[in-house]
């Protein structure tokens, strides 16, 4: 649904000095980052959630990297969540899975996280959370193990190969089949986007029928396949649904942004809303992205002009034990590039706009703070119910025309349950090629 933007009816740009009063006097100071442990505990009031989504404000910001990973350790060390779910590829995700969980390695034709923009989940943040993870998992029965997942769509390449490596090994007729149906989409694997272009505006296309049909099949075919090893069905389902997925979006990506961007979000979604699924009645899961993904986009710009999200999904879905929280920052330094698939760049960031959200918590004068408004806050939810703006920088940060391209129109009370707050921060620290001295051969982000 449409919903007019009340932005534009109050036509008020101005932070009252009761807002900045209100955050003043409600927001919570947290501890530094250097104390995991406290920092933490300051989430437990989100335990009974199912899912609890944590953005960020940027792609490339260690601070919301460090945070996401001391409240994710905490929910999943003292209130059993058992997913973690992140804004990156399912192959490159299951690589970080099989190592967390002490699976047998298996074959892979690329090193993780080696597309555009590689610094996103290649990181040293990252990779002392996997590390973490790793450690936490191995005293653990396999059923107790916190699992670690992509939740994109842009795998079309990767996801082909899994489906096919699968099949060779459970059904080599239907791998031989499988390859037939993709074959329309193997001559576009390395540069998907070429075949959105060739594709046209086609509203249908036979590479549609065959990559739904090879879905179909997997599904059919479930519990004989089940009987090999229900880990590797579901993670070839998955990557079936990926190749449906990337061949639609791939397809439409032309026609529009609205379009696109809901297929990825609910294809988002609908991956998480599987996991849960496969790991049975009492999965709990903790969810790693942007801002414009976790926040419910009813209360953005995005959603006033027709697109959703993931949060406002999991809203819908999951009602009150669906918990949003966002992140921002006024001013450091950030990972970006300046254009799509350009050069790593370790980035300034511009102090906050004055009629913006961020400088609202500037004026408050608290370094690094928690705002929960969820309950019996009803004075300070309704101040960030009025519309401001808000800031967002992905991979790509212009500072040179910052209003244009990283601000948007949104009404914070509506878009999360809480906001955490780092007055500044520092880009993210990129991981090298070479393979980390002590660690095993089976360590992901080795080349």
């Amino acid at each position: 649904m449409i919903v007019e933007s009340p932005f534009h009816a109050t036509g008020s740009h101005k932070i009252p000095d009761a807002l900045v009063t209100a955050l003043r006097e409600q927001s919570e100071p947290l501890p530094p980052l250097e104390e995991p442990e406290p920092f933490g505990a300051f989430f437990d009031r989100f335990a009974d959630a199912r899912v609890v989504l944590l953005g960020e404000a940027t792609h490339g910001t260690s601070e919301f990297y460090r945070a996401r990973a001391a409240i994710t350790r905490r929910l999943i060390e003292h209130h059993g969540f058992t997913i973690v779910a992140v804004e990156a590829d399912w192959p490159d995700g299951s690589r970080i899975d099989d190592y967390v969980r002490h699976h047998a390695p298996r074959p892979w034709r690329n090193p993780s996280f080696t597309r555009f923009p590689t610094w996103m989940w290649r990181n040293e943040e990252v990779a002392a959370f996997v590390r973490w993870l790793h450690h936490h998992n191995e005293p653990l029965p396999g059923e107790r193990r916190v699992s670690f997942h992509g939740l994109d769509i842009y795998s079309l390449d990767e996801s082909i190969h899994a489906v096919l490596a699968y099949l060779d090994k459970v059904d080599p007729e239907a791998a031989a089949s499988a390859r037939q149906r993709y074959a329309r989409l193997v001559q576009w694997q390395h540069n998907p986007a070429l075949y959105g272009r060739a594709a046209g505006r086609q509203t249908h296309s036979a590479s549609e029928d065959a990559v739904v049909a090879q879905l179909r099949d997997l599904l059919r075919n479930r519990l004989r396949y089940l009987q090999h090893d229900g880990e590797a069905w579901f993670d070839a389902a998955q990557n079936a649904r990926i190749v449906r997925a990337a061949e639609q979006y791939y397809r439409i990506m032309y026609r529009g942004a609205n379009e696109s961007w809901n297929l990825r979000d609910r294809h988002m979604f609908g991956t998480l809303q599987a996991l849960l699924a496969h790991r049975g009645d009492a999965a709990k899961a903790v969810v790693w992205a942007h801002n414009s993904h976790v926040g419910n986009a009813a209360a953005t710009t995005m959603g006033w002009e027709g697109q959703f999200n993931i949060g406002e999904l999991c809203r819908m879905a999951h009602g009150d034990e669906a918990i949003l929280v966002g992140f921002s920052t006024d001013r450091g330094t950030v990972a970006a590039a300046s254009d799509w698939d350009g050069d790593l760049e370790i980035k300034t960031v511009r102090p906050a706009r004055p009629d913006s959200y961020e400088h609202a918590f500037v004026r408050a004068g608290l370094p690094r703070t928690l705002t929960d408004w969820r309950h019996g806050r009803s004075t300070l939810r309704e101040h960030l119910r009025a519309p401001l703006r808000e800031r967002a920088i992905g991979v790509i940060y212009r500072p040179e025309s910052e209003l244009s391209s990283h601000y948007f129109e949104a009404s914070l009370a509506e878009q999360f349950d809480a906001w955490v707050w780092f007055e500044q921060t520092r880009a993210v620290t990129p991981l090298g090629h070479a393979h980390p001295q002590g660690v095993p051969e089976t360590w992901p982000f080795g080349l």
